[in-house]
């Protein structure tokens, strides 16, 4: 998809070449309108009629379509409704506008976007929008083709050329158009068989990333993972007989003094559950299981397009899940990078088996701060849904800033507990952690696992088995979260380096935050007796 920013006043759209013109319609513009519709200006007059007779109802998401609007070189023009402007009127309006060109002009190929009220957020959220409506996945599927849309214009009103306004504008579009390809190159990759993404070809995909500046791609294959004793890794590829891959990415943009941010992110390329088998029905939907590690390659995708100040390394553990005679079997013991033993009660918890060993390794880049991505758990479905992610983090200032960021890029995720009390089912008899405990909260203890390799590392797991991907109909397919946040989050770093409280002094810290609420609460209440 080609993304274009183009300065035109309202009346210069009508002999603009596209083959089709969307026209967003807030409260206020439609207002502005009204006063000028006796302007000469066509356009003008048409939008305040169409306002003034309710064919455009006022509510965000509605939408007109028309047919030979007079004096329009496009065909058709499509006029959507953004209410208050807000980011989800200006989602849902832009969304309702896509399904409704999709249906009525299948052969789209140039789309026209005029948005008359724009900022940072406001045109970030637009081409975000544009990019997931008109996304059409064709690699295996060639006749869908036909129906992808090439290229997006988008036009906004004229300001003074180089003012800080007409700069902080083609800013949020260069940050805009790079988060919809980073977001692209994780839908792709998500979406892609379990044929077609195998850990092999996964690495290649990375390596591809390396034609950015600051930006360099290493792959590990058996042997050389064997060498850093990666035993839980390897236990869970034994089974396959595709081979595993280590994937490191690392992104310089910022001097060497700078302690790193690294992501890491789960690479199970198809997840059968292994010898604890999965039910066969939905287990097509198991090609989604390295949706974790997709979207460390759109966040370096995005990273290498524009380029911030920022030192990243992204780490992808990638291999298959598969049953065989040489599977590890439940109730076998491995033994991990860090040197903990992990008791495999159950084969189809593997993604936790894989990430461990990458978050020992991480250790050796001395992060400032650690985030895996993962479809984790089911239970984080039955507990978020598929509207948030679920986060966990060990850093109340490190919890907040994805917080934020999610909030930001319309990517949101929900803070979860950590509480040591969770981690009393992952007691084994015969090492020193099992990989499951009972079924209640399982997403927490999941996490609980996973934060015995962090150390004192100022750490967030994020848990986006509801969110990464959507189940049956039209809309089937990866979603490309958390690429939104996780860009969102490092750009905020990149200009503001946070200084985190370590690890050991985040739970002292959050005590220390509760004692103070309480000690508020309780003068509040002295107060009123």
């Amino acid at each position: 998809m080609n993304f274009e920013l183009k300065p035109l006043a309202l009346e210069q759209l009508s002999k603009l070449k596209t083959d089709a013109l969307l026209i967003l319609v807030s409260n206020s513009f439609g207002a502005s309108l009204a006063n000028s519709a006796t302007s000469g200006n066509p356009l003008s007059a048409l939008i305040a009629q169409s306002l003034k007779t309710q064919q455009l109802e006022s509510k965000a998401g509605k939408t007109l379509l028309l047919w030979n609007a007079l004096g329009l070189s496009a065909n058709p023009l499509i006029l959507a409704h953004t209410a208050g402007s807000s980011s989800k009127d200006l989602r849902q309006a832009l969304s309702s506008a896509l399904q409704q060109l999709k249906g009525a002009h299948a052969q789209c190929k140039h789309l026209t976007v005029y948005l008359p009220e724009v900022g940072d957020q406001k045109m970030q959220t637009a081409l975000q929008t544009l990019a997931d409506s008109s996304y059409v996945y064709t690699t295996t599927k060639p006749s869908a083709k036909a129906s992808a849309l090439i290229k997006i214009t988008v036009c906004v009103p004229p300001v003074a050329p180089k003012s800080s306004e007409a700069l902080a504008l083609d800013q949020a579009f260069k940050e805009g158009v790079a988060r919809v390809q980073g977001m692209a190159f994780a839908k792709e990759w998500g979406n892609r068989p379990a044929n077609h993404a195998t850990p092999t070809l996964l690495a290649k995909a990375a390596q591809t990333l390396s034609k950015y500046p600051r930006l360099s791609v290493q792959v590990l294959g058996p042997k050389e993972v064997s060498r850093l004793r990666m035993g839980s890794f390897m236990s869970v590829a034994q089974g396959s007989d595709e081979p595993l891959r280590f994937i490191v990415m690392q992104y310089s943009g910022a001097p060497k003094s700078e302690a790193p941010v690294v992501l890491v992110g789960k690479g199970i390329t198809f997840d059968t559950g292994g010898i604890s088998l999965k039910p066969g029905a939905g287990m097509d939907e198991m090609k989604f299981d390295m949706c974790g590690a997709a979207s460390v390659l759109g966040v370096f995708k995005s990273l290498g397009e524009l380029q911030p100040r920022i030192n990243v390394v992204g780490l992808v553990p990638a291999c298959e899940n598969m049953p065989s005679g040489r599977a590890v079997k439940p109730g076998d013991v491995v033994t991990s990078m860090s040197g903990q033993t992990i008791e495999n009660l159950n084969t189809d918890a593997e993604g936790r088996l894989i990430l461990c060993d990458a978050l020992t390794y991480a250790e050796r880049f001395k992060p400032r701060v650690v985030i895996d991505i993962a479809t984790l758990t089911g239970a984080c479905i039955i507990a978020l849904g598929h509207l948030r992610s679920g986060m966990y983090s060990n850093n109340d200032r490190l919890a907040q800033d994805l917080l934020d960021s999610g909030e930001r890029s319309l990517d949101p995720c929900w803070r979860m507990p950590l509480d040591e009390e969770y981690a009393e089912g992952l007691k084994s008899n015969f090492a020193d952690t099992a990989n499951v405990a009972d079924r209640s909260a399982g997403s927490v203890t999941a996490a609980k696992f996973l934060q015995r390799f962090v150390g004192q590392h100022n750490w967030a797991h994020l848990d986006i088995a509801g969110s990464a991907w959507k189940s049956g109909g039209a809309a089937k397919g990866a979603t490309a979260r958390p690429v939104p946040m996780l860009l969102s989050y490092l750009l905020n770093e990149g200009q503001e380096v946070h200084r985190y409280p370590s690890a050991s002094s985040a739970g002292a810290l959050r005590k220390s935050t509760l004692a103070q609420a309480a000690q508020k609460t309780t003068r509040k209440t002295r107060a009123k007796a």
